[in-house]
């Protein structure tokens, strides 16, 4: 008798624990939806807000060139292109995938006033899926993003990517600043940070680099942390 009460207690307790973690799962993947949205929405802004001004802009160049006021209008176009370097999709790696996750995290850093430099060629020849070459690079750069906004002087804000074939390897270098409180463990780092999207990052991460036999690498000194991974060709 108390056999079967322990199996029936034991039942619904892991009924309640595989609920539980369905439930954070669906939790986890909201709250990456609304971040998702939320680039997408503000690279929408940025494009809908040039194609706003784009006839004031034509007017303007008119008017220099009918008083033929030539050194005005070529300074009215040098502003010009400057501005939409940061309307522009400029990014451009060679995969459409890794262009795509790029644009939009960074878009989203500069909106919070993240400094970034980026470098990034990526070969057509990749073992690695474009689904899993996303998730690396949208996870380094959530974390990175999250990690800048800990700052608040924005001007101490970073990111820097770096992105490459090196010996026969595709290597991914994200370096970003940070004011948190690292906590080193087996296999990696934990901050302070309580809240799930974090720890699901770090762990997705590294489970995709498992799959294809790759290298993660993390380093942390005052102020800075960076990630590195490594992917056979």
């Amino acid at each position: 008798m108390l056999l079967v009460v322990l199996l029936i207690v034991l039942t619904i307790t892991l009924y309640f624990l595989q609920k539980k973690r369905q439930e954070q799962l669906v939790e986890t993947q909201t709250d990456m939806l609304k971040q998702h949205a939320e680039e997408v929405e503000n690279i929408y802004r940025q494009m809908r807000g040039w194609r706003h001004d784009y006839k004031n802009h034509i007017q303007s160049m008119k008017a220099y060139l009918e008083l033929d006021q030539l050194p005005q209008l070529e300074n009215y176009l040098a502003d010009l292109d400057e501005d939409l370097v940061t309307i522009d999709l400029s990014i451009r790696t060679g995969n459409v995938m890794a262009d795509a996750i790029l644009n939009s995290k960074l878009s989203l850093a500069e909106a919070r006033d993240i400094q970034l430099n980026v470098t990034a060629e990526i070969p057509s020849n990749l073992a690695v899926s474009n689904v899993d070459l996303g998730v690396l690079i949208g996870n380094l750069l959530s974390n990175a993003i999250e990690g800048c906004l800990t700052i608040e002087d924005a001007d101490e804000r970073f990111i820097r990517v770096y992105i490459t074939v090196m010996k026969q390897q595709l290597y991914i270098s994200v370096t970003n600043s940070m004011n948190q409180v690292l906590k080193k463990i087996a296999g990696g780092y934990s901050t302070t940070k309580t809240g799930k999207e974090h720890g699901f990052g770090l762990k997705r991460i590294d489970q995709t680099a498992k799959k294809y036999n790759g290298y993660v690498n993390r380093q942390h000194e005052e102020g800075v942390f960076a990630t590195e991974i490594l992917l056979p060709l």
